[in-house]
């Protein structure tokens, strides 16, 4: 049981030795980790904080690229639609000017028709008006062969011509 109980003697010097090395300690060492401990909180806080500005900054910059995202997608909408509107505008020229050439050529087809149907028309009109003037002079040699039958014809002619 002597280990138990131990004599005054050592207990004086143990507390001795423990109040030495707690001055030495007070003395040197706790300020420096007193102070390192501050820093080291100070700097955690520190850390903390800007951990909080720039969570918060990333918060902004996150809320603004996807800001931008929907004005980018709201342009290339606008952009579609406008090159939509502008094919469909530029298809709808191209069929228009394409009917006003089919149908300047039909009016040209037409016209150069129109003048050969005419041409052959006056063309027949010559050769019938030849053809009678032929017959007729055929005609009128064969029935005015004596001078009496071309005075009756002339006589018959005036009577005709005044009657009209």
């Amino acid at each position: 049981m002597k280990l138990l109980t131990p004599e005054f003697g050592l207990l004086l010097w143990t507390a001795l030795a423990f109040v030495i090395v707690l001055y030495i300690l007070a003395k040197f060492a706790w300020k420096p980790i007193l102070k390192s401990l501050k820093e080291r909180e100070t700097g955690i806080a520190d850390s903390l904080a800007t951990a909080e500005k720039v969570k918060a900054e990333m918060a902004q910059l996150q809320s603004e690229n996807e800001a931008l995202l929907a004005k980018a997608r709201e342009e290339r909408a606008q952009l579609l639609k406008e090159a939509r509107d502008t094919k469909d505008r530029i298809i709808a020229e191209a069929k228009e000017q394409a009917k006003t050439e089919a149908n300047k050529i039909v009016a040209d087809a037409q016209a150069a028709i129109q003048q050969q149907k005419m041409a052959a028309l006056t063309d027949v009109k010559n050769q019938v008006g030849n053809l009678v003037i032929e017959v007729a002079e055929k005609v009128l040699r064969r029935e005015l062969a004596n001078k009496g039958e071309q005075e009756n014809y002339i006589k018959q002619l005036a009577t005709e011509v005044k009657l009209n």
